[in-house]
Formats: C-alpha cells, sequence, structure tokens
C-alpha cells in the first residue's frame, strides 16, 4: 500500500506522539536541577535541604521542597540539621519515598563524647513567626543523642533579637520549636533520639501565651529518651500543641537525676515520674485519636484546659527510668477534659481527677495488630490508626 508524502507526515507524528513521555514526568525521571522545576525545589542524597529550603524562601511562587529517599546527615557539628525561621513561612517541605532526617554523623563525630554519633542539638528546628502555612510531612527524625551546642543569645538558626533560654538549646532533640512558631507536621515518625533534661522527640517552647498550637497530624514518636520529662513530647509553660491520630510507644522518661529540678529547690515528680508526654503548668495540649502503649508512663499534665477525647492509654508499664514509684496511665491535675478514653495500667488515674463516667478505665485488652492499630470491637472508634504514606518513590 503506498502512502502519499502527507500522509506519511502524519503517520510518523502520530507515532511520535504515541512514544513521547510527558516533560513532567521526563524531569521526574532524569532529575534535573531543583531550578528547572516550575512545580518546586528537589533534594536528593548528597544534596543540601536547608540551601533549597533558602531557595524556597527567597522564590516568590515556588513554595515547596521535595526530598528523595535516602538518608540526610549534617555535615558539621551545629544546632540543627535544618531549620526555619521568619523567612521560610508558608513553605512546604515533604518527603517523596523513605526519607530519614539524622543527628549523627559518625565519620566525623568525636567517638570520645557522650553524644556520639550526633554532631547537631537538634534535627529539625522551627524558629520564630512560623505559622501553620509551613507543612512538614512524611519524615524520620532520628539520631540526636545529647549533643549540645552554643550558649548566650548568639545562635545561627534564629534572629540575635530573640531570648534564647537554655531549653533553646538543649531540649527537642528530633524537633524543636520555638517562640512563635505553629507549623504543621504531618506523617512523621520521631525515634530513637535522647537528650538531657527534657524532650527527647520533641520540645515546644512557645515563651509566652501562644495564639495558635503547633499542629501534629499522623504522626509516630517511638523509642525516644530524656534524662527527665517528656520521654517523646515536652510541651513547656505557656505553650499549645494540638495532636491529632498519633502513636506513642516506647519512649522512657527519668533516665537519670532530675539536676535542673535540684538546682530549682525540688524534683519534678519524683514519686512516679513522668510520662511519654509531659505539659507543664500553663501549657495546653488537645489530643484525639492517639494511642499512647509500652512507655514509661502515660501523660502527665500540669496544664490548663488541655483535652484527651477518644484516645487509648495502655499498659505504659515500661522498665527504664529511676523513679521508685509505680508507673501511670495519665497523671493530670485538671482531668475534666478528658472524655471517651480507654484507660488501663498499674495505676490509671494517678490523681484521681478523671470523670469516671465519661470514660472507661480498667479498660480490655485492645488487641493491637503489629502497627498498634486496636482490634478489639470497643475501640472501633478510639485511638491511632495508622496510615500509608502518600508519597511516590
Amino acid at each position: 500500500m503506498e502512502f502519499t508524502h502527507n500522509q506519511r507526515r502524519t503517520f510518523l507524528k502520530l507515532l511520535l506522539a504515541s512514544t513521547i513521555v510527558p516533560a513532567r514526568v521526563l524531569a521526574r525521571q532524569a532529575g534535573p536541577p531543583p531550578e528547572a522545576r516550575a512545580e518546586g525545589f528537589h533534594v536528593h542524597p548528597g544534596g543540601s535541604i536547608q540551601d533549597a529550603l533558602d531557595a524556597a524562601a527567597r522564590d516568590a511562587k515556588r513554595k515547596t521542597v521535595f526530598v528523595h529517599p535516602g538518608i540526610y546527615r549534617p555535615a558539621a557539628a551545629g544546632q540543627a540539621l535544618i531549620w526555619f525561621n521568619a523567612r521560610h513561612d508558608g513553605i512546604t517541605l515533604e518527603a517523596v519515598g523513605d526519607v530519614t532526617l539524622t543527628a549523627a554523623n559518625p565519620a566525623i563525630a568525636d567517638r570520645h563524647a557522650h553524644s556520639y554519633p550526633a554532631i547537631v542539638n537538634h534535627v529539625v528546628y522551627f524558629g520564630d513567626q512560623i505559622s501553620r502555612r509551613t507543612v512538614f510531612r512524611g519524615f524520620t527524625i532520628t539520631g540526636a543523642n545529647n549533643f549540645t551546642t552554643g550558649s548566650g543569645e548568639k545562635s545561627p538558626i534564629d534572629s540575635d533579637d530573640l531570648r534564647k533560654t537554655l531549653f533553646f538549646y538543649t531540649d527537642g532533640g528530633g524537633i524543636k520549636v520555638y517562640a512563635r512558631s505553629f507549623p504543621t507536621i504531618e506523617q512523621v515518625e520521631v525515634s530513637g533520639n535522647y537528650t538531657s533534661p527534657c524532650g527527647g522527640g520533641v520540645s515546644v517552647e512557645h515563651l509566652a501565651e501562644p495564639r495558635e498550637s503547633v499542629l501534629f497530624r499522623d504522626c509516630i514518636f517511638r523509642d525516644n529518651r530524656t534524662q527527665t520529662t517528656g520521654a517523646a513530647f515536652d510541651l513547656l509553660h505557656f505553650s499549645k500543641a494540638t495532636l491529632e491520630n498519633c502513636l506513642f510507644a516506647g519512649n522512657i522518661a527519668n533516665m537519670g537525676v532530675d539536676s535542673v529540678g535540684i538546682l530549682a529547690g525540688g524534683e519534678f515528680h519524683p514519686e512516679h515520674g513522668s510520662g511519654a508526654m509531659t505539659v507543664f503548668g500553663g501549657a495546653q495540649a488537645t489530643v484525639s485519636r492517639c494511642t499512647f502503649t509500652g512507655n514509661w508512663n502515660g501523660v502527665d499534665d500540669a496544664g490548663t484546659g488541655s483535652t484527651y477525647v477518644d484516645s487509648i492509654f495502655w499498659q505504659n508499664t515500661a522498665k527504664g527510668g529511676i523513679s521508685p514509684g509505680a508507673r501511670y496511665e495519665i497523671d493530670i491535675e485538671d482531668g475534666a477534659g478528658v472524655k471517651g478514653c480507654f484507660i488501663h495500667g498499674e495505676i490509671d488515674d494517678l490523681r484521681g481527677t478523671l470523670t469516671r463516667g465519661a470514660n472507661t478505665l480498667a479498660a480490655p485488652d485492645p488487641q493491637f495488630d503489629a502497627q498498634f492499630a486496636p482490634r478489639a470491637p470497643q475501640y472501633a472508634r478510639v485511638g491511632y490508626r495508622p496510615l500509608s504514606k502518600q508519597h511516590a518513590g
């Protein structure tokens, strides 16, 4: 069969069109430099996440940074692996696949230091004037080991005009949230971090009565440790946090003497110790559909107006701390906001402040599966449920 010249041209166009991969797909496969991607900046192993964040801060339109699979370590000792402050507000930092951010770099850390192999205070720092429009999503945060650098009012990660406390440097090995900072943190696992004195996984320190809360959604806090309070999560005075569908498992507080409390005139909760989450006076936690299990204590809360709704506190009886008293599920000064919770451990309600008719104490076994989703029918509407990460590799 003979083709005319025009027919051959039409056929070739159709054939070519059927085999061309869209430019956006080619770009994703080929991995061009970040500047070539209109939809955002991309970071691959060996690249600098901080450089990409700073580039997004300067760009008027591109406000998303995608981090591709790998382990990202600090290249030098300092206060944080990555940091957000005022100029970074409104940026989304998102993991694309399996991405680990760690405080550890054994290749350059001092092997004789107590903090080995960590070389930064915090893995991630959120500083002053960060709003909910700033989104941090999909990462694993690990490796903090009580490394502490910095003193006085000077700091490379936030303004010299911002007042710095001792806890600005020491607390929050995985994530530190400081001053007027209210990021959205989603689908993040904070695991295997240690600090002294407080907040092994996360420390929130708003300095004064905040207008908003930090939001943690669909997060996991696992196997974090601390010298004194808040093994996984520490909410300091006059701070606010909202936690939705989060899991706390295997976190250990009170691993050593409360040196800060001794210097201040008295140890903090010396008999029974602190929990996976500690809420200090004047602070407020809003917790819904979360699960606390297998920790050294559940929650200790001396705050004002905290709420714990539709959550599970089950057998927070882990060993590892030095406090001599029995383990507890909830130690809360104002228990009016605890509702719809299922609670069972050595001591369910340490202070006797919970409304028993609003909760199920001595609760039945939730029959957790391997991902800590309860299978018992009584738990159908309460507690944490795992989510599959919505990120393509």
